[in-house]
C-alpha cells in the first residue's frame, strides 16, 4: 500500500484531516493533521489540534507504518500552525476572507495589468470567491501600512484595491499569512464575536 493511502486512512480513522506529508533527508517523516471542517460551520468553532491529538495519531501511525513495512527513522506529527498550507478547494472555502500568501507557477506575463509587474509570482491579500466564474481571487492594496502611532490624514488619497483571479492548478503554493498581534488579548467585540 502507498504511504499516502496508509497515512490518510489512519488519520481519517481517528477523526482528523490529513493536511500534508513531508519526507526529508535523514529519514524524517513529518505528518501534519487538522480537525475536519464542514461547509457552513464557522472555522472558529473548530477546536485546535492539541499535543494529545498529535500523540494519539503518532502512536497509531507507528503501528500502521510498521505493519506495511514503511521505512523511516523518525516520525513527527504536528498541527498545521499559523502558516497552514492550502492544498484543495475545501481549504480555500474554509479560509475564505482570510489573509493568504500565494505563489503562482508562472509569472503573470501578458495578463498583467499596468499596475502589477508582469514577472511577479508572489502575492499577499484577502482570499475571496471570484466575482466571475468558478475560481478564486486574492484582493490586495499596494498602499504602505502606516507606522504604529503615526497620524494618518483623513485627506490621504485612497489607493485602489487590486484583484487577481486564479484556479487551484495555477498555484505552486498557497498558505495562510502568518500574522501575529503582540498587543495582547482583545475583547470579544474587537474580534467580531458576540
Amino acid at each position: 500500500m502507498a504511504l499516502q493511502q496508509i497515512v490518510e486512512e489512519t488519520v481519517a480513522g481517528l477523526g482528523y484531516e490529513l493536511v500534508e506529508i513531508e519526507r526529508s533527508a535523514g529519514g524524517l517523516l513529518r505528518i501534519t493533521i487538522d480537525n475536519p471542517w464542514q461547509a457552513g460551520v464557522d472555522r472558529f468553532e473548530i477546536p485546535f489540534v492539541t499535543v494529545e491529538d498529535c500523540e494519539k495519531v503518532n502512536r497509531q501511525l507507528m503501528f500502521a507504518l510498521e505493519v506495511d513495512g514503511v521505512e523511516y527513522r523518525r516520525l513527527e506529527v504536528s498541527s498545521p500552525g499559523i502558516d497552514r498550507p492550502l492544498k484543495n478547494e475545501s481549504d480555500l472555502a474554509r479560509f475564505e476572507g482570510e489573509l493568504i500568501d500565494i505563489t503562482l507557477k508562472a509569472p503573470l506575463g501578458e495578463a498583467a495589468s499596468g499596475l502589477v509587474n508582469a514577472t511577479r509570482k508572489k502575492f499577499r491579500g484577502t482570499l475571496e470567491k471570484a466575482e466571475v466564474g468558478e475560481g478564486w481571487q486574492i484582493v490586495w492594496s499596494e498602499a504602505p501600512e502606516p507606522k504604529p502611532g503615526a497620524r494618518v490624514s483623513k485627506n490621504r488619497p485612497l489607493v485602489p484595491l487590486q484583484a487577481l483571479s486564479f484556479e487551484l492548478d495555477e498555484l505552486r503554493e498557497a498558505r495562510l499569512a502568518p500574522v501575529v498581534d503582540f498587543k495582547g488579548r482583545k475583547s470579544k467585540t474587537d474580534i467580531g464575536e458576540k
